[in-house]
């Protein structure tokens, strides 16, 4: 007969053995070690300066000092001196300061596998319920890569279900991103939790945006708007061509041209300005000036006589919206000269 038990090593009493305390007492400080085995740390390989009576180590596989040459021992600290014990596979200890729950492997300690490929809910921290499968309680999660990138993917079932982030505060809903009740991308925003503004959306066919925060027309200037590329001027749009939709601008902000009788600026505002230079005017007779762009209406015409002689007068009459007739006169009244003027036209296009 063996003289200690074969799965914790009690040591038996033999017959009519002397001092039967002593061997009784040694089984008693394993069981009392072994029955409830908290360990203080595991994989610990420098003995406590100061250690407590009962404290347990899981030791590593290269301790030191007391424990020296007694690698992935457990090392008890019992009756002022250490006492070691050999692990087997399948024991179990618990951490004394986190509470977590190891078992022993084959020369290692680790978390005891959760025995299902599938389990139907986990709480981290917190009690998991039918609606919250996976509660993790704490002041932080962390996903980490395995080498390269990661991601973080949230599938619905359909078009119409919804797949989204939803942030809370004191669990009523303050903001919500994701694809809600639609394969568009939005930002949702709560003061309350119950009324809800949808303040971007991206298109998912488009990827254009749109949604409280983005300008509804071209004359939508509400503060805090982002504004269209179209509905707005910039490098891209300041010269081009211009255009209105019932007095509001729809184009580019400045057009210039030429044409065979002039030049010609339109502004987003309806201003145009025609000027030609060198126009020829006509002896005896009116010289018809045709605008290179019409107005909507009769424009305000200035003439400057260009003359290195005598005096010379130019007058314009019969103005219409795209024509006007110029003539010229000498000092003394007489049209027999044909002096060349600059002209210009101020007016508007709309």
């Amino acid at each position: 007969m063996p003289d200690t038990s074969p799965i914790l090593s009690l040591p038996y009493l033999a017959p009519a053995q002397a001092q039967k305390h002593v061997t009784v007492n040694e089984a008693l400080t394993r069981l009392d070690i072994l029955a409830c085995l908290t360990v203080r740390s595991l994989g610990a390989e420098t003995p406590p300066a100061s250690p407590q009576d009962g404290e347990v180590h899981a030791l590593g596989p290269a301790p030191t000092g007391a424990w020296a040459g007694q690698p992935d021992m457990l090392a008890a600290f019992t009756g002022g001196a250490w006492l070691f014990l050999a692990p087997k596979p399948g024991w179990l200890a618990v951490e004394e300061a986190t509470g977590a729950l190891y078992v022993r492997g084959p020369g290692f300690w680790r978390a005891p596998p959760l025995g299902a490929a599938e389990i139907d809910r986990l709480g981290i921290g917190a009690t998991a319920d039918a609606g919250n499968p996976l509660t993790v309680r704490g002041p932080a999660t962390l996903l980490t890569h395995d080498g390269a990138g990661h991601q973080l993917k949230v599938n619905k079932a359909g078009t119409t279900e919804t797949a989204s982030l939803l942030f809370q505060c004191a669990w009523s809903g303050r903001a919500e991103m994701g694809l809600a009740e639609s394969d568009d991308w939005s930002i949702k925003v709560s003061a309350d939790g119950s009324n809800w503004i949808t303040a971007l959306t991206f298109d998912a066919a488009t990827g254009r945006a749109a949604g409280a925060a983005v300008q509804s027309a071209p004359d939508d200037a509400g503060p805090g708007k982002l504004m269209r590329a179209d509905w707005g001027y910039g490098p891209g749009t300041l010269l081009g061509t211009v255009s209105e939709s019932g007095g509001t601008p729809t184009g580019a902000a400045i057009e210039t041209g030429n044409a065979a009788t002039g030049s010609y600026t339109r502004l987003a505002d309806g201003t145009q300005i025609c000027r030609h230079a060198g126009f020829a005017t006509a002896s005896g007779a009116a010289a018809t000036w045709t605008f290179p762009m019409a107005f909507s209406e009769p424009p305000a015409v200035t003439a400057t006589p260009i003359s290195a002689g005598a005096a010379r007068l130019v007058t314009i009459s019969n103005r219409s919206a795209t024509a006007v007739d110029v003539s010229s006169f000498d000092a003394s009244g007489s049209d027999a000269v044909s002096p060349s003027c600059d002209l210009v036209a101020i007016g508007r296009w709309f």
